[in-house]
């Protein structure tokens, strides 16, 4: 683990702004789309801000390339480790690729075969493991101290968090552009590196912009933890939004998501898959389900909104067939 993320520093401007330069030559500058359809469904303006056009399908590439781009020579000669279901996994596989760097993955064995294969096809070692009986974290500490590995953590470590907030750079950039000043910007949730980035960055660029985390039903340990003052957890270990899925706010991003963010939002499956049917029906996105339940709440929970526009992140579209059917074939 790198010094910072042992030190628990939270990222500031010029760290952010440094991981911006970084990813400047590589990123894909997403765009922020739009559809009639979808204003009419909400009552107010939406826009798509379709991270799932990201390099591996999700933002996780981001803060992947921030971090590995931020490590000394001799932490890279030695390699990383992370731990993730899938979107953190290919992340990093591709940024130590494009680095040269030897990357081991421990990935849950139920995690979408779409992942899996991914992350393998990118050259990264996998080690499969049982979610439910094997630890990862367990799992992790052997291999970081048989084999010097560095581990990037996919929410818990600043160089991600600042690579993430380059998400929300762009998105102040785009808004303007769109002469939206104020908005509710919702953001997929699992451990909160991607809200408490955007947080972050649209505090010091467009505090007009109110972050919100959203969070699919049973997996609410964020919008609890908000409401309550105190980190709360989850008892459940799978379900439809693979993605986001963790056991409870992170250490380093619930502090910034107490001092920058709105009240939290959750969301059912169902209205999640409609989501995803939506997305793909009129702005022509694949969108997994971890990543549409912004879309979701902007949809089907307009009432509890107050700006006149509203934008939505799309964190990610690495969807198995099967999955993206069901949303496909699901009528309202």
């Amino acid at each position: 683990m790198s010094a910072l993320a042992e030190a628990g520093i939270t990222p500031d401007a010029a760290m952010i702004a440094a991981a911006a330069r970084r990813l400047a030559p590589v990123v894909r500058r997403t765009p922020l789309l739009s559809s009639p359809f979808l204003d009419d469904i909400a009552g107010r303006r939406v826009l798509v801000k379709a991270e799932c056009l990201q390099h591996t399908g999700s933002f996780k590439f981001r803060g992947g390339f921030a971090a590995v781009s931020a490590l000394p020579a001799d932490a890279r000669a030695q390699g990383v480790l992370a731990w993730s279901s899938g979107n953190h996994a290919q992340g990093v596989a591709l940024a130590a690729r494009m680095h040269g760097v030897r990357a081991v993955i421990v990935m849950p064995r139920d995690a979408p075969r779409t992942k899996i294969d991914a992350t393998r096809a990118l050259g990264a070692e996998l080690v499969l493991h049982d979610r439910a009986t094997e630890p990862r974290e367990e799992i992790g500490a052997r291999l970081i101290a048989e084999q010097g590995l560095t581990l990037i953590r996919p929410f818990d470590d600043p160089q991600v968090v600042a690579g993430q907030a380059s998400t929300g750079l762009e998105l102040a950039q785009q808004a303007e552009a769109e002469g939206v000043a104020r908005a509710d910007v919702l953001v997929p949730c699992g451990g909160g590196g991607l809200t408490a980035g955007v947080a972050l960055a649209l505090a010091d660029t467009a505090p007009g912009l109110r972050v919100r985390p959203v969070e699919p039903e049973g997996f609410d340990d964020t919008v609890r933890s908000l409401a309550t003052g105190a980190p709360q957890s989850n008892t459940a270990r799978t379900g439809l939004c693979d993605a986001i899925l963790t056991p409870a706010p992170g250490a380093l991003t619930f502090p910034v998501l107490q001092r920058l963010c709105g009240p939290g939002l959750v969301v059912s499956d169902r209205d999640t898959l409609r989501a995803m049917g939506a997305a793909f029906e009129r702005l022509k996105l694949v969108i997994e389900p971890g990543g549409a339940v912004a879309l979701a709440a902007a949809l089907f929970q307009p009432q509890v909104l107050t700006a006149d526009a509203v934008i939505v992140i799309a964190s990610g579209g690495n969807v198995d067939r099967a999955v993206f059917a069901r949303a496909l074939a699901l009528e309202d």
